[in-house]
Parts: structure tokens; C-alpha cells; sequence
């Protein structure tokens, strides 16, 4: 069986089947809800890119990314930053590669806006997605964003 993954934008069609998509139990306290996400775009519009990632014509998660963000700031002063916000994949639908299209998906897009790195923050510690991260490239900068582990991926 092939399966077709693509992401589709957030919409009246698919918004209810955006806002009940859930995480296993056990992860609940690891992202926000998807509604919280689309709160977020509606404030930062612009900068928030909300999207559902389907396996043909089912939703299987949600991710949202985020592009061209002031950083802390570097010797010159601009930091520029552009990531993954929030990736929700939904709970009986983990470890089927959904999660890695999505960080390909968000990368693609950077480099597609002349970005060289993807960054992203997750909590730290037992049953958090640090090893997921690490395993698709992603090098700890050290820094802490909110209490979340800073990551990064070079897209050279």
C-alpha cells in the first residue's frame, strides 16, 4: 500500500478535524492542543504557518512553523530564526514517519525562503521527543527557550 503525505492548509472543511486531533495521554504535557496553534497564527499572523499532514485523505497530525523571528540576537544584533513551533502527531498514528515528513516538510520550506537552519525547543527529560530530534540531525545550541530545550538543524 503507497501512502501519499502532504500537508494542507487549515481551513472551514478541516478545521474540526484540526482542533480533535490528540496526542497520546502521556504526551499531553509535552505540546499545546491544536486549537491553542490556531489561537497563535490568528495573533501572529505572518509568522505562524499552520498546516494538517495527511496520509492520503486522513489527518494524521498537525505541525505549525514559524518564519523569520527576532532571535536574542547575535554580535551584529539580528538573529533571524525560522522552525517548528508545534507538531501534534495524533495518538495511534506515531512512529509511521509522519513526525520526520513534517520536519522535512518545515525544512523544505526554509530553504525554499532562502533559511539555512530550522530551529525548534521541546521539554526535556523521560518520554519528551529529544531523541526523536537528535535523531533527525538536530544539535543542542545550549540555550533554553521557556523552559524548552533549544535545537537546531543545519539545512545546508
Amino acid at each position: 500500500m503507497t501512502t501519499t503525505l502532504c500537508l494542507r492548509e487549515i481551513t472551514p472543511a478541516n478545521f474540526d478535524a484540526a482542533i480533535g486531533l490528540r496526542v497520546r495521554p502521556d504526551q499531553e504535557h509535552l505540546v499545546a492542543p491544536v486549537v491553542k496553534s490556531l489561537a497563535e497564527e490568528y495573533v501572529y499572523p505572518g509568522i505562524a504557518w499552520p498546516r494538517l499532514i495527511f496520509d492520503g485523505n486522513r489527518p494524521v497530525g498537525f505541525l505549525m512553523a514559524f518564519f523569520d523571528i527576532d532571535g536574542r540576537g547575535d554580535d551584529t544584533g539580528t538573529d533571524i530564526r525560522s522552525g517548528l513551533w508545534r507538531l501534534n502527531i495524533a495518538d495511534g498514528e506515531q512512529s509511521r514517519g509522519y513526525g520526520r515528513f513534517a520536519v522535512e516538510s518545515v525544512a523544505a520550506e526554509i530553504r525554499s525562503r532562502g533559511g539555512t537552519r530550522l530551529t525548534t525547543t521541546w521539554h526535556p527529560g523521560p518520554g519528551g521527543p529529544e531523541g526523536f530530534y537528535l535523531g533527525l540531525g538536530f544539535r543542542l545550541t545550549g540555550e533554553t527557550s521557556g523552559g524548552q530545550t533549544l535545537g537546531e538543524l543545519d539545512l545546508r
